[in-house]
């Protein structure tokens, strides 16, 4: 609690053009950012021009940051977005998998390839799919996801058992193992 209010004096004086205070806030959470945007993608080279590119996005915003005690939630939800992008962009490119093809017997094997994944997401309303891609793709904590929602964790909790519920359901109605 008392870094939230230590970042929200930052934040405030650097909305108010204080630039040691900007690089007081971008010392705090240079690492941070870099660390989660590092877990999401394979390469550092990528994670250092991602966390840039969201850095870049977050100051731009940073004076329109209405409630400066919550930077974190904020912060985050804006390298999130960074990060989502770049892998839309990034797997775009990528040759759509042949669902026919030999997968090695190996870890991969009990998991979902990326075409059963989209199938499961694409079949949930946006509320659930959201909590799923926070809590699993992007392993946001339960306090966390609250937080990026606005709505109590008790709520997360309830989402995120009605979409894994739901997952299951429409992978066995397509004809995935259950």
């Amino acid at each position: 609690m008392q870094r939230d209010s230590d970042d929200a004096l930052v934040v405030v004086r650097a909305q108010l053009g204080d630039r040691r205070a900007l690089a007081e806030l971008v010392e705090r959470w240079h690492e941070p950012v870099w660390r989660y945007v590092r877990r999401m993608l394979d390469a550092p080279g990528a994670a250092d021009d991602v966390s840039q590119e969201a850095w870049a996005t977050a100051l731009r915003a940073l004076p329109r940051l209405r409630e400066p005690d919550r930077l974190a939630p904020w912060l985050f939800t804006i390298v999130r977005r960074t990060v989502l992008d770049h892998l839309r962009e990034r797997y775009g490119r990528v040759a759509p998998v042949d669902g026919d093809e030999a997968v090695p017997d190996d870890v991969a094997t009990a998991v979902l390839d990326r075409r059963q994944v989209e199938e499961g997401l694409a079949g949930l309303p946006p509320r659930e799919r959201d909590v799923l891609v926070l809590f699993y793709l992007h392993d946001f904590t339960v306090q966390e996801c609250a937080q990026v929602l606005a709505v109590p964790p008790g709520t997360v909790k309830s989402r995120l058992h009605r979409a894994r519920r739901m997952v299951h359901d429409h992978l066995v109605e397509k004809g995935y193992p259950a």
